[in-house]
């Protein structure tokens, strides 16, 4: 056990292949061409057939292995629905595929699944200036504006086209999945509305990427919302969630193994970020750029591939402080923020509500 986890199952299932990991519940992997190079997924006996939780990105390898495990492992069981546990891309890329192919419903959350379909419908010619302006003021070069611009409205092209509903998912809510009872318990702030399953009688809980083992989900900024303060939302799921979860679960996340130890996991997240936050304060003492409180929160080198993403973190980080008054920001006449410490006293112990 180490930070308080532990892993009962260490060697996850070859990309295509299922894991039994409880009564009901099976376990596989999707591939990603990223970084982090896989998904988890789950399918749950549901009724003489399955549900399916987190899909995969829309590419032809995630397709097969689909196609593979319906025919061949299911013993010809059909897909009943397929629930999505927040907006992006790895996790609702083949949702579409479902729905259409199996004529089923998908369930999400309803603030997930509106800001989806806003998302995928954006084309390249749909950018605006105010998401540049956004960009600019964050410390952007003109280089990586343009880049900005090349990839806008590509968000479509990883999910499969959607359908014009959606079966809602909300906080609190009990789904029934093969006589059992599954509670919604929605976090916030690595999505809005992200929806995590927690059943009693299995002592699981199905967290996407709300808790994962050894990451910290990223929790960022974007242009839809400027001002927006996801990690005090992050931080107040942490510190409520074992207040609904109890600790013996079996955490089943969408990256990396299966654990438990999620209360120990959740203290663990609270205080790195509360660390993190008193560091970015620091690095604020002079009036500072986005880009400059990078060292404060990242012990490595920020490339072009990890820039727009530790941008979106960082200036959640900011958003938290100055929206508690420890910061404040300036834009200057070429649309540049900079941000500086006040002189407001910073109890960290305050963080997540602790």
């Amino acid at each position: 056990m180490k930070n308080g986890i532990s892993y009962p199952i260490e060697t996850p299932p070859e990309f295509g292949e299922l894991i039994e990991i409880a009564d009901g519940v099976m376990w596989l992997r999707q591939p990603l061409p990223f970084s982090l190079n896989h998904i988890n997924c789950y399918l749950l006996r549901d009724n003489g057939g399955w549900t399916v939780l987190d899909t995969g990105l829309r590419t032809d390898d995630v397709k097969q292995h689909w196609k593979s495990i319906i025919s061949t492992k299911l013993g010809g069981e059909p897909i009943r629905r397929v629930i999505a546990t927040h907006l992006h891309p790895d996790h609702v890329g083949m949702a579409g595929w479902f729905t259409s192919r199996f004529n089923i419903e998908l369930w999400m959350a309803r603030a997930e699944f509106f800001l989806l379909r806003m998302l995928a419908a954006d084309g390249p010619q749909d950018i605006r200036a105010d998401a540049v302006a956004f960009y600019k003021r964050v410390g952007f070069s003109e280089e990586r504006l343009d880049n900005y611009r090349m990839r806008f409205g590509s968000f479509g092209a990883l999910i499969h086209p959607l359908p014009a509903g959606h079966r809602r998912l909300r906080d609190r809510q009990m789904v029934e999945i093969d006589g059992r009872e599954w509670e919604v318990v929605v976090g916030r702030g690595h999505s809005p509305e992200h929806a995590c399953l927690y059943s009693r009688d299995l002592k699981i809980m199905l967290a996407g990427d709300q808790v994962l083992p050894r990451i910290t989900p990223n929790v960022s900024v974007h242009p839809t919302e400027p001002h927006a303060d996801p990690l005090g939302e992050w931080l107040e799921s942490c510190t409520t969630l074992p207040d609904r979860i109890a600790d013996d679960v079996l955490v089943l996340p969408a990256h990396g193994l299966p654990f438990n130890g999620l209360h120990a996991r959740l203290a663990y997240l609270v205080e790195h970020h509360r660390e993190a936050l008193v560091r970015v304060r620091v690095a604020c003492r002079e009036a500072t750029t986005v880009p400059d409180v990078f060292p404060a929160l990242f012990d490595r080198e920020i490339g072009d591939s990890q820039f727009f993403m530790a941008a979106g973190e960082c200036l959640a980080h900011i958003n938290y402080l100055e929206a508690r008054g420890y910061l404040r920001g300036e834009v200057d006449s070429e649309g540049l923020a900079r941000y500086q410490s006040t002189d407001a006293e910073f109890d960290p112990a305050g963080v997540g509500g602790g």
